[in-house]
């Protein structure tokens, strides 16, 4: 949570939102590299208990990396879409990564984990059963809308347009940071912290209904 959101979290908490963020997928006391359908599993309590605290019917959900792709399977497959206003992808794995996704620093790996690094980067590689199984569905289910924002300098999740969701525009708004400000150099593991991003995901968030204004313009910096 304090890595990924030291400064969107702020940012968003000055606009008037109520801001909750979770570690998950824990392994070995590492988040974020357990399996995934499992870190989704995690996510569907902690959904219940923002609601509770608030008294919302449905939440928005922004996610970086990851955390952009995983709520999806809990969406399609654990019946969360009746939760979800909106999923909000920054540089989501969402078809996987034709990369190598390094497991994040102080994992050890587990003797009887035969795959690459962690659980969770096996199932975020293209091609994995864990993507296979997400995608069947398709790229959404009925109900929530989705924005993803994307940059051209992503080194994790490659190609930056495999992030890109298909659906009705009614629905899917896919956003290129460089389409916008193209002197922005953002990369991967720093775009929660770009504030252009955080223009575009307060704007998806102020939206009544549907995803993000694919016309919307941010200030450049």
């Amino acid at each position: 949570m304090e890595k990924n959101w030291s400064t969107l979290s702020p940012y968003l908490k000055s606009a008037g939102y109520c801001v909750f963020a979770l570690n998950y997928g824990e392994t070995n006391g590492v988040y974020a590299t357990a399996p995934v359908a499992e870190s989704a599993q995690e996510l569907a309590p902690f959904v219940d208990a923002v609601r509770a605290a608030t008294g919302a019917k449905k939440v928005d959900l922004v996610g970086h990396s990851q955390g952009g792709m995983m709520p999806r399977y809990y969406m399609g497959f654990l019946g969360g879409a009746k939760y979800v206003r909106q999923l909000i992808g920054i540089a989501p794995s969402s078809h996987g990564t034709e990369g190598v996704i390094v497991p994040p620093p102080g994992f050890v790996q587990d003797p009887d984990f035969t795959g690459l690094g962690c659980a969770a980067c096996a199932d975020q590689q293209a091609g994995s059963a864990f993507m296979q199984e997400l995608n069947s569905i398709g790229d959404t289910v009925a109900g929530p809308s989705y924005t993803v924002i994307s940059t051209v300098y992503d080194e994790v999740v490659i190609p930056y347009n495999s992030q890109f969701l298909n659906g009705p525009a009614r629905q899917v708004t896919n956003i290129t940071i460089q389409d916008k400000c193209p002197a922005d150099v953002f990369e991967h593991d720093q775009t929660p912290n770009d504030p252009v991003v955080h223009q575009i995901v307060g704007h998806a968030l102020g939206k009544v209904s549907g995803p993000a204004d694919p016309a919307y313009q941010p200030a450049c910096f």
